[in-house]
């Protein structure tokens, strides 16, 4: 997905539910820092947002440009409607949002984590394609290990797990 797909997608989502501010904790957030990321970090053909107005707008978002909707048929993109408990974030993520509004978006703004913030929660996620995309971030210099690693640290997390999240980041980028 590109700049100006998310821009749409964003546009959409203000019209279906009368939202004017969506928070994108997908990979596609990079789109917020870096408008033209390397083609590896933006393979995703989805976006995950949710609404800062209320979490009825998941299914809304789901049920009009959800996968397998007219609109995905149409553009070959979807969002994916979600709740702002499906990232597992650090203190403070809200704070470090990253604005994306262009007269693209049709007065919505899209509130894109913050690049470390983003390689966290793709820590944390633990799949494959989330850990090659921090490995990438690191690779291409879009993300500092040290920020990631002090992230870690304020993160609400298990010993366990947050174990598992410090051992990912060392073995991709050591």
């Amino acid at each position: 997905m590109k700049r100006p797909q998310l821009e749409h997608i964003l546009r959409a989502a203000a019209a279906i539910t009368g939202a004017d501010r969506f928070v994108v904790i997908g990979s596609q957030a990079i789109l917020g820092q870096v408008p033209d990321p390397p083609a590896e970090l933006v393979v995703s053909i989805e976006a995950d947002l949710f609404s800062l107005r209320g979490a009825e707008d998941a299914d809304l978002i789901d049920g009009t440009i959800g996968e397998l909707s007219p609109f995905h048929r149409t553009f070959g993109y979807y969002a994916h409607g979600v709740g702002e408990e499906t990232a597992v974030l650090p203190r403070g993520w809200r704070e470090r949002l990253v604005p994306l509004r262009s007269p693209n978006t049709g007065g919505a703004t899209g509130l894109c984590l913050e690049v470390h913030d983003l390689a966290v929660s793709k820590l944390v996620a633990g799949r494959e394609k989330d850990l090659s995309f921090v490995a990438a971030l690191v690779r291409h210099q879009l993300a500092d290990t040290a920020v990631i690693r002090a992230r870690l640290t304020q993160t609400p997390l298990d010993e366990a797990r947050r174990t598992a999240c410090e051992s990912r980041l060392s073995a991709l980028a050591p």
